[in-house]
């Protein structure tokens, strides 16, 4: 990557005092683990809308669509101030070329799904979206953005750091001037990744780049970039990973031994029943990869999606 990998964040998960009763939701993993290969844009959209800390703790009421940001015990409506920051707030993101957001669960300004909305009753409903949530997704709706509490999920957490990564190399192609042949070379060293994701996305995508010719480069990196975040938000399973790892196999196992093909084939086979983590038929085949030099395969964004230091691939 030619570029930080820069991504937004609740700002009460680094650490920071701000929530409403004065406290705050550091995360370890985001501050001592991933905070190494990040640049963190922290953001309280209650903070900056000047409501202080501490103060009285607020819900959201009213149309789940178009919800009002109200306190609980004096009913002050703070709705149109927070919308004021978190308009500016967008504005200021367009220019700080985010590679991904992460949000504080549950909260009526920050939480992606599933915050509590109360009716005219009183009686609360889990199908709310967070003020600031619901407007940062609309207006960046390719951008990988996850929950704190979702990341908690070695799935899910490998999915969404992968996807970061994955943008952030999608950045750099545009930046630096997509071509035809640029594209397709980003294509062909994804393909795996995407085949792990969504083989079907995979094949939609392989067929637009064998028809790169009939289109503007402009108009094919637009309808590349919007298929290729939709088929990474498409979550990887064991399945999908056993199917990758035996089309990588097909690369080279004319050259092993019966006893090579047979260990291979065994990890393979346990990775798949839970035996193992993906880590381990991974590392096997990566040294099969150098030892054979199949650069084809040598080059995959699959093989090293991001930093081996986060272990990401050891528990799932």
């Amino acid at each position: 990557m030619t570029a930080p990998l820069r991504l937004g964040i609740s700002r009460c998960l680094l650490g920071e005092e701000v929530r409403f009763d004065g406290g705050h939701k550091r995360d370890n993993f985001l501050t001592d683990v991933l905070g190494r290969y990040v640049e963190w844009v922290s953001v309280c959209p209650e903070v900056e809308a000047g409501l202080g800390t501490p103060r009285e703790a607020m819900r959201l009421v009213g149309d789940s669509h178009h919800p009002r940001l109200v306190t609980i015990k004096s009913g002050t409506d703070h709705t149109r101030a927070v919308e004021r920051i978190i308009a500016n707030r967008i504005r200021e993101f367009e220019e700080l070329d985010l590679s991904g957001y992460i949000l504080k669960k549950g909260s009526p300004s920050c939480g992606m799904e599933r915050v509590r909305i109360y009716n005219k009753h009183g009686m609360p409903s889990r199908n709310g979206v967070g003020l600031f949530a619901r407007a940062f997704i609309e207006q960046f709706p390719l951008l990988p953005v996850e929950e704190e509490g979702r990341l908690c999920d070695p799935t899910l957490r490998e999915n969404f750091i992968e996807r970061v990564f994955c943008y952030r190399r999608w950045q750099d192609l545009v930046q630096s001037g997509v071509t035809r042949q640029a594209l397709v070379q980003f294509h062909t060293i994804h393909k795996y990744v995407l085949l792990a994701h969504s083989p079907q996305q995979c094949e939609v995508l392989g067929r637009l780049i064998g028809q790169a010719h009939q289109h503007r480069p402009k108009e094919l990196a637009h309808r590349y970039g919007e298929l290729f975040m939709k088929a990474l938000a498409v979550k990887a399973t064991v399945r999908k990973h056993v199917n990758v790892l035996q089309h990588i196999l097909g690369y080279f196992k004319e050259r092993l031994g019966a006893r090579e093909k047979a260990e291979l084939l065994g990890v393979i086979g346990d990775y798949h029943q839970g035996l193992t983590p993906l880590i381990v038929p991974l590392t096997l085949i990566k040294h099969y990869v150098q030892t054979f030099e199949v650069g084809y395969i040598r080059d995959q964004i699959y093989l090293h999606p991001h930093p081996k230091e986060l272990m990401l691939r050891n528990h799932v």
